[in-house]
């Protein structure tokens, strides 16, 4: 998904679940904060690597493909954007390997979302945004992986756009990052093809460009983890259910929600706007953002700024090493801390080393992970019961 949804859209749902104007502010900057906090921005704040929730294409680029390197890719793209479904999925004649990177197919209302959700009960506004963030792409992602696999992101010839008419067309991909997707012509930007099962150009859905993050997008193709059977991907049902899960969640993680549970869904929150919900979502556009803001506004009755990356960046800069947890970013990166700690030890628990080892601390102490120290710090200081494995 893009900003329109992780921002805007994020912020409408947080005001049908019953949050302040504020509230609402702060729940969407962290969602959208997601796809921004690079290791790049954290060196320029000096803050911990490990927070990392997202590679820019420059980092990916110079990342290493060898077994720590695709460990560390991993753990980030599994972690924030391609959450696995079913990390104990069974796959008959087939490779140990290639068993594990099928396990982290993402998909929605799976384990590791309950995990998430649940992970952020309790917590600042920034930890429930990073959820939504986490939630939301579950939907969008949904049949492509974290960690780079040929075998599972790939994309072959076939591979076409169903029109809103029923009709089909086939998807032409280009590789050409600077050129806009063509919507009317149905080219987009994509990965270069690489046969290397494990190039960076085969992470997450990137053979098949921002073509899964369009709302308005439905289209089938033949998958190889799916032994070339027909998928189809239905984005405009998928996002108006992301939609009104994250209302479901947002009201969950409010305390209007006794337990959350995978597969449910406020329609009834949305129901007088669904009509416009739909319309936005269905429209044929690279960037919906304008609609989303102004269905926003609609709602609260508040202008809704533009996101400014550097925000908070000073905040968190001219705060000492005592305070910079009570920053707003020092809270985002608490939060991303532990989602990556608690997503990783799942997937390590199950028997899977695609994201590599799970250390437990209490035992081992802080040999390794040191950019883990502000969690355990936290952990310590509040007395809560976090995964104690990072």
């Amino acid at each position: 998904m893009n900003k329109d949804f992780h921002y805007f859209a994020t912020y409408c749902a947080a005001q049908l679940a019953g949050y302040s104007h504020q509230e609402s502010l702060d729940i969407c900057y962290s969602a959208q904060f997601v796809d921004m906090c690079s290791r790049t921005l954290l060196a320029t704040i000096k803050g911990p690597a490990a927070a990392a929730t997202t590679q820019l294409q420059l980092e990916l680029m110079s990342a290493r493909t060898d077994v720590i390197g695709l460990q560390d890719i991993t753990r980030i793209w599994s972690s924030f954007h391609f959450l696995p479904r079913d990390l104990y999925a069974t796959r008959r004649l087939c490779t140990k390997m290639y068993l594990n990177k099928y396990r982290l197919i993402c998909g929605p209302n799976g384990r590791l979302l309950s995990d998430t959700v649940e992970l952020a009960a309790g917590k600042n506004l920034q930890a429930i945004g990073l959820a939504m963030h986490v939630l939301a792409d579950t939907w969008a992602h949904r049949f492509f992986a974290g960690t780079p696999s040929l075998v599972i992101n790939n994309t072959t010839q076939y591979f076409f756009e169903i029109m809103p008419d029923g009709s089909e067309r086939k998807v032409r991909f280009r590789h050409s990052p600077s050129a806009p997707d063509d919507l009317d012509e149905g080219i987009y930007s994509s990965s270069i093809y690489q046969y290397g099962e494990n190039s960076i150009m085969n992470l997450g859905h990137g053979r098949a460009g921002h073509l899964p993050d369009y709302g308005f997008a439905r289209y089938k193709y033949m998958p190889a983890w799916a032994a070339y059977d027909e998928v189809i991907k239905d984005n405009p049902s998928d996002y108006l259910h992301a939609f009104a899960q994250m209302i479901y969640a947002l009201k969950y993680l409010r305390g209007e929600v006794d337990v959350f549970e995978t597969e449910r869904y406020d329609f009834e929150a949305m129901e007088p706007y669904r009509e416009r919900i739909e319309s936005i979502i269905l429209r044929r556009q690279a960037d919906a953002s304008a609609d989303w803001q102004a269905f926003g506004e609609s709602l609260s009755g508040q202008e809704i700024e533009d996101f400014d990356v550097g925000k908070y960046q000073p905040e968190y800069m001219d705060a000492d090493e005592k305070h910079k947890d009570d920053t707003f970013l020092g809270r985002f990166i608490l939060a991303a801390l532990a989602q990556k700690s608690m997503v990783t030890n799942r997937i390590f628990k199950s028997g899977n080393l695609t994201a590599g080892f799970s250390v437990d601390f209490r035992e081992n102490g802080l040999a390794g992970i040191r950019d883990f120290a502000r969690l355990v710090s936290s952990m310590n200081l509040t007395g809560e019961e976090e995964d104690d494995q990072v």
